[in-house]
């Protein structure tokens, strides 16, 4: 069998362990889980950590610091000694590599105890939405740039927020639609083939020139992606020039 197709078929799926233990009195269920969505969600993150860490190294600054247990710039160490182990003039940065494998050796593994008598794969399906949960989170910070706040009135925030939620709402629901349409084309090999990174900017580049008495001429170049969100919401803007009266009827068909 194709890896890529059993890895398809493998990815939504969660394998776990259980078993009883009893510590200092106490019993609880030990649930240990592994999923290779969640496996790959990890190295998503911890790729664009890196890539962040790697450019502080480059450009260093008085922020060398961690604030927290998952800040990137714990990927940043201060190397102040040479190979033989004399004292060095001057400190650098580098990578912390090692660091950087033991946590990718537990990329997928998630461990939770409960004392709940819930079947495992209830349990496991609650789990399971809690990194989905900080994925939004993530995607709301990072894509939708709903922080940092520079606002002072309450209502001026909350309208801030709202914004921000509904787009992620948008977001979301426009992922699972082209997720989908993507599961039934023969061609698509895996869920989820493009990151939210790829299809937020897709759809901030495509862009127009706007022709009087003309219509609109594409200013964006076509790609896997943009013909796979053609085909899901059934309309096409990648032609030559896109009519007035064509443009009219794709606004209604996307206000239905």
């Amino acid at each position: 069998m194709n890896i890529q197709k059993k890895y398809s078929q493998l990815k939504n799926v969660t394998f776990y362990k259980e078993r009883w233990i009893n510590e200092d009195g106490l019993e609880q269920k030990l649930i240990v889980t592994f999923s290779l969505k969640h496996r790959d969600y990890q190295r998503a993150v911890r790729s664009r950590q890196i890539e962040r860490a790697q450019k502080l190294i480059r450009q260093p600054s008085g922020k060398m610091k961690k604030k927290s247990q998952n800040d990137y710039r714990r990927f940043v160490q201060r190397k102040a000694c040479t190979q033989e182990g004399e004292v060095a003039d001057h400190e650098h940065y580098e990578l912390n590599n090692i660091l950087i494998q033991e946590e990718m050796q537990y990329d997928g593994f998630y461990a939770v105890c409960t004392n709940l008598e819930e079947p495992v794969s209830k349990i496991i399906e609650i789990n399971n939405g809690r990194w989905e949960i900080e994925e939004s989170f993530r995607i709301m910070k990072s894509e939708l740039k709903s922080r940092p706040v520079f606002l002072k009135r309450d209502d001026r925030i909350k309208a801030h927020f709202i914004t921000c939620f509904m787009s992620l709402l948008l977001y979301r629901l426009l992922e699972k639609t082209l997720n989908k349409e993507l599961q039934v084309n023969s061609d698509a090999d895996s869920e989820e083939k493009y990151t939210c990174h790829e299809i937020l900017q897709t759809l901030r580049d495509m862009n127009f020139y706007r022709i009087d008495h003309e219509g609109y001429v594409p200013a964006y170049q076509r790609t896997n992606l943009t013909d796979a969100l053609h085909d899901t919401f059934g309309f096409r803007t990648d032609y030559q020039i896109v009519t007035d009266k064509m443009m009219k009827k794709i606004e209604k068909i996307t206000t239905t």
